[in-house]
């Protein structure tokens, strides 16, 4: 092989480690220092529950308190607004049965979920038929329902924000944890 030629595939070789290296490391988060990543400040989880036949899966993003005063204090989670429930890509709620709410049927199908956050207490879970958006893309006009949360105080503080699902009296409920509050919405699966 000629001079040249090697130093054609040795520039082709160098490129392509390169490539994969930057993708790699796009894909995997951030790097600190020593080669460490970085966890994400507000990773993606998921859940799946299975209540009186209904599977019901929630795909959200987790925020962390970090000291700061979330309710009426962050700029996108004021009293009055509605919220992301949630951070990032907006929170996917998906059921393969139809739930009751309280007389709000929810028929089965993939969600995103929205809270209307309320100083009083009175917030409401929205249900929007929109789905794969930002999480502060919201579109009133996609609402499906708006139900009632029963909200309550938490001790202690929780740090990272939680949703859950489980059974509960004669169906099952979803629960919004973050800071100092606990938000929940009872279902019948129908």
């Amino acid at each position: 092989m000629t001079k040249s030629r090697l130093l054609v595939r040795g520039a082709v070789a160098l490129a392509a480690v390169s490539l994969f290296s930057v993708s790699a490391t796009a894909q995997g988060g951030m790097q600190m220092g020593g080669g460490q990543r970085q966890a994400p400040a507000s990773p993606r989880d998921s859940l799946s529950a299975s209540i009186a036949g209904a599977d019901i899966k929630v795909n959200y993003g987790r925020p962390s308190k970090r000291g700061r005063v979330i309710f009426n204090g962050l700029a996108d989670m004021k009293w009055g607004m509605v919220w992301r429930t949630g951070a990032n890509e907006a929170t996917h709620f998906t059921t393969s049965k139809a739930l009751d709410f309280g007389g709000k049927v929810v028929p089965a199908g993939t969600y995103t979920l929205f809270t209307q956050l309320e100083a009083n207490g009175k917030w409401e879970l929205i249900v929007n038929k929109q789905t794969k958006q930002w999480g502060t893309d919201y579109d009133k006009a996609q609402d499906l329902v708006r139900i009632p949360m029963t909200v309550t105080s938490t001790n202690p503080v929780v740090e990272k924000m939680e949703i859950t699902v489980k059974p509960a009296a004669k169906g099952g409920e979803i629960a919004v944890m973050w800071d100092t509050y606990r938000a929940v919405a009872g279902f019948t699966v129908k």
